[in-house]
């Protein structure tokens, strides 16, 4: 774990409670037939993490006075999309996980099956979230969230950017194509996540857009910090198996830009993501807090 000021580990802490107790709510507790799909939706989700998505959602939405209720429930359908993500890529097709942050996978808690579904009703779920009144009282602004998060998480971005990613295992991409791939794949889950708070409160174009901005520099050097942990961290540390890239044959920062240049360049981004922030005229200083936080971090 890196060294973060008292005030940016209470807020962590706090984001990771308040949005397991939303999900605590959303997600339901059964004793019908089926009840073993649920158990499986909530080891997806209630399974720690560092709740990255939804702290960035709840900070962004602190800058335009966006309603709390309102705020962790776009911050919770955030997380039910990531959690699904995670499920499906750790599934034996994908990347054939048996760890998820330290607990087995929902493949190898349950089954194959089963997780397949899992994952596939939290991502249905992270949209009835959304289009829900209880999310906002204005159907337009639902709309754009639903709109938002959709391109967000479909074919040209997340999973886009995981076919991407399968062919990465037999194509040798350029520096220019990993960065597209990590965009997609990882960056614009992250973009959606900071700018979820600015459609909530209907702000200007000029502060969404540094929002991305910022999301988009936070993005590339979180997928950086990933490929070195991936490369030189323990699955003591991570939570999960390391060294995959490298038995792929895949190309990643690391491994075209060696892990010094790679340290260098999210180092750099990290700089940029906070100089967007500076429109903000100090408001954000839990955004550039948690932007070092992302390169300092060992899982």
């Amino acid at each position: 774990m890196p060294s973060v000021s008292p005030s940016l580990a209470a807020a962590l802490a706090d984001t990771a409670e308040r949005v397991e107790a939303c999900i605590e709510r959303l997600l339901p507790r059964t004793d019908l037939a089926e009840a073993k799909l649920f158990h499986a939706m909530r080891h997806a989700c209630l399974n720690g993490g560092k709740r990255l998505r939804p702290f960035l959602v709840l900070h962004g939405a602190d800058l335009f006075g966006v309603n709390q209720d309102c705020a962790i429930r776009a911050a919770a359908a955030v997380e039910l999309v990531h959690c699904y993500s995670l499920v499906h890529d750790d599934l034996p097709a994908m990347d054939d996980a048996d760890l998820r942050r330290g607990k087995p996978t929902v493949h190898k808690a349950f089954d194959e099956a089963t997780a397949i579904l899992a994952g596939d009703g939290l991502l249905t779920m992270a949209f009835e979230v959304l289009a829900n009144p209880e999310t906002h009282e204005d159907p337009q602004v639902r709309i754009n969230l639903v709109a938002a998060l959709a391109r967000a998480a479909g074919t040209h971005g997340m999973v886009g950017g995981q076919m991407l990613d399968l062919i990465a295992e037999t194509t040798q991409f350029d520096i220019g194509t990993i960065t597209r791939l990590q965009r997609m794949k990882t960056g614009d889950m992250i973009a959606f996540s900071c700018e979820a708070g600015a459609i909530l409160g209907r702000a200007a174009p000029p502060l969404r857009h540094a929002l991305r901005a910022y999301a988009h520099d936070l993005g590339l050097a979180f997928q950086i910090v990933d490929d070195l942990l991936d490369a030189e961290g323990s699955e003591a540390e991570t939570g999960k198996p390391v060294q995959r890239d490298a038995a792929a044959g895949k190309a990643t920062f690391v491994s075209i830009l060696g892990a010094e240049r790679a340290r260098a360049q999210a180092e750099m981004l990290v700089q940029q993501a906070e100089r967007h922030l500076d429109i903000f005229d100090g408001r954000a200083d839990m955004l550039c807090q948690v932007a070092r936080y992302v390169i300092e971090r060992r899982s």
